[in-house]
């Protein structure tokens, strides 16, 4: 929320907000996907500078750290993929 945008969840609350896997459509999902990642890619060329700060409830938070908490979720997440694929084919290592 870099400048003040609200934005809804794209899946129910009823399920918390949560990507329901069992009723999960994947063509749906990366089209959510890519259209957050355009909305995000405009703010983000819109900032002036990576100190640019934005607030969410009482906190501050500069585009330089928020792209950096991405970073890292994206990493985080890769690496869940990562453990399960090793899990279903035993392959580890690169």
């Amino acid at each position: 929320m870099l400048h003040g945008e609200h934005t809804k969840p794209h899946w129910p609350r009823s399920e918390g907000g949560a990507f329901g896997v069992d009723t999960a459509d994947p063509a749906e999902a990366f089209e959510i996907w890519h259209e957050e990642r355009a909305r995000s890619n405009a703010i983000v060329d819109a900032a002036e500078s990576l100190d640019t700060t934005g607030h969410f409830g009482r906190d501050v938070f500069s585009l330089r750290y928020i792209l950096t908490h991405v970073i890292e979720e994206y990493a985080r997440h890769n690496g869940h993929a990562d453990l399960l694929r090793e899990r279903i084919d035993g392959a580890t290592g690169g």
